[in-house]
């Protein structure tokens, strides 16, 4: 088991301690630049094609309905 793990019965001192915005925003760059060089140019999956197709689907109803 990881000893690192953050579990619900840890008191407050052993959790992991909040990403200030910068933080955050620094990850998620780095993150996405990761992303995109490890499947930059790869097919998508046919799941997640079906997902951005329902998601679609589901923005036009909204909008119809509005």
């Amino acid at each position: 088991m990881n000893q690192d793990a953050v579990t619900p019965d840890m008191t407050p001192d052993r959790r992991l301690p909040f990403l200030g915005a910068e933080i955050q925003r620094r990850l998620g760059q780095v993150l996405r630049a990761f992303y995109e060089t490890t499947t930059d140019g790869l097919p998508l999956p046919s799941d997640q094609i079906q997902l951005l197709l329902r998601l679609r689907h589901r923005e036009r109803e909204l909008q119809r309905s509005r």
